[in-house]
């Protein structure tokens, strides 16, 4: 039987692959787009070339395609390419899907595993002067940030011994970036330190209380956390054909805690009740106290349970919420507070405070009940007055992540502007959606129209560019 895209939820409506590279000069613009936007915003996401193997597929395992929208005098340009990994190079050629992510043991017998970089399709980050597609997985894959030509697989220098997450953090003062492994169903973890020219002057190795998928971690200007949650990793269920990552409710989350100045060796770990985030907005340390703002699920969506049962729906929605640790006390708990009712993810902050104590925080957030429908809605949440803003887009629409850009390197915290991509329902195509930051309840300031829809995706960030 011939496999096609639509014989999986994951590859239909706007989750379903584009499948093309364009072009796009000059878009068409309603407003008028701040003359303060002169970089490059890139977004990162799952395209897949071919149907998977056995028609069964997972949102996570598509080839990696970077949208580059660029900025200058008032306009923008779009590009899309694929990322062209060693697996897009081998399925290209052979034209059809040689590897799934969801039975990783049984690749076709034209798969060669020498030198696979994974699928670089999960974040995107410039830093020392590279353009950096990011997948847990694999090491970071370098792209060139005005053409999107693929240039490989980025080790620094044969130091990086592990893969890198696709959420590193990088301190706003010292221009270091901070990052992380985990290590596939062997209970180890790596952290690692790039400095701000790109040189990676720190790495090491730990173990951690069992094997997680850690998807990100928090960055204070005093501390490194990392936290392992019971989305547990089971090679040896995978190699039975079992889901090889799945939800396990009955063991705890463990918090590891460790001093910046410090070591692996001095993580502490505290024991929490069972829970799972995705993704941190920010985090810093204030006195003998952490504070982290976390958008929280009571257990992990888009796996199965260790059972094979599938999650419960209600349970895998996050919201909000703020987490504080008394390093003080020896109790060991760990105080949480939801900061919103209505459900949240992509959060994301002015860059510039990152680690430090701040103010406003963004994210994508569902208001009301839009039938099948994610995030309706970009939200402004002001952690020093706990009020929330937001502008709901049309009924049918969709948003994704929003991306703060500040007016200027030294504006006020927040002084600036949210970029996102929204998919017009109706319409089956993607606008991209600029807003006044501290006004998002006033709808886009200037919305850039494309003839064609960008499809779901996860995470972008943005290269400022540089003026003469």
């Amino acid at each position: 039987m011939t496999e096609t895209y639509a014989d999986h939820p994951y590859l239909q409506g706007n989750y379903a692959p584009l499948r093309m590279e364009s072009d796009l000069n000059d878009l068409i613009v309603e407003g008028e787009i701040p003359k303060d936007l002169y970089g490059s915003y890139y977004r990162n996401g799952p395209d897949p070339q071919f149907p998977p193997m056995g028609g069964n597929y997972h949102w996570f395992g598509g080839d990696g395609m970077i949208h580059a929208f660029h900025f200058e005098n008032g306009k923008v340009s779009y590009k899309n390419r694929w990322i062209q990994t060693s697996k897009w190079k081998q399925e290209r050629k052979a034209g059809k899907s040689l590897v799934n992510l969801l039975n990783p043991m049984e690749p076709d017998p034209l798969w060669n595993p020498e030198g696979e970089d994974g699928t670089a399709n999960t974040s995107i980050i410039f830093h020392g002067d590279k353009l950096l597609a990011l997948e847990e997985g694999h090491p970071p894959f370098e792209i060139d940030p005005f053409t999107l030509k693929s240039i490989g697989s980025h080790n620094y220098e044969g130091k990086l011994l592990s893969p890198m997450t696709a959420h590193p953090k990088i301190d706003p003062l010292t221009g270091e970036m901070f990052a992380f492994s985990y290590g596939f169903g062997d209970n180890k973890m790596t952290y690692f330190v790039v400095d701000a020219d790109g040189k990676l002057t720190h790495y090491s190795e730990f173990t951690t209380p069992y094997s997680s998928m850690v998807h990100d971690f928090i960055v204070t200007s005093q501390h490194v956390i990392f936290p392992v949650f019971p989305l547990v990793i089971d090679l040896e269920q995978a190699m039975m054909g079992n889901a090889p990552i799945a939800w396990d409710g009955k063991r705890p989350s463990y918090i590891g805690i460790m001093p910046r100045d410090g070591s692996v060796e001095d993580i502490k770990w505290i024991e929490d009740d069972p829970c799972y985030v995705f993704h941190a907005m920010n985090a810093y340390t204030e006195g003998d106290k952490i504070v982290a703002d976390m958008m929280q699920f009571e257990e992990a969506p888009l796996f199965p349970h260790v059972d094979g049962s599938a999650p419960d729906p209600k349970k895998a929605e996050a919201r909000l919420n703020r987490w504080e640790i008394d390093l003080s006390s020896n109790s060991g708990k760990i105080s949480k507070n939801f900061l919103d009712d209505d459900l949240g993810e992509f959060p994301r902050l002015d860059e510039r405070f990152s680690m430090l104590n701040y103010r406003h925080g963004f994210y994508a957030s569902r208001i009301g009940d839009p039938s099948g429908i994610s995030w309706n809605a970009i939200a402004h949440h002001d952690h020093r007055t706990g009020n929330k803003k937001f502008f709901v887009v049309d009924k049918e629409d969709e948003v994704g992540e929003p991306i703060f850009v500040p007016t200027s390197g030294d504006a006020e915290e927040g002084n600036g502007f949210l970029i996102t991509l929204a998919y017009k329902g109706k319409e089956n195509r993607s606008d991209l959606l600029i807003f006044n930051a501290m006004d998002v309840e006033s709808g886009p300031i200037a919305t850039a129209h494309l003839p064609h829809r960008v499809p779901y995706g996860f995470h972008g960030n943005w290269r400022q560019g540089e003026q003469t």
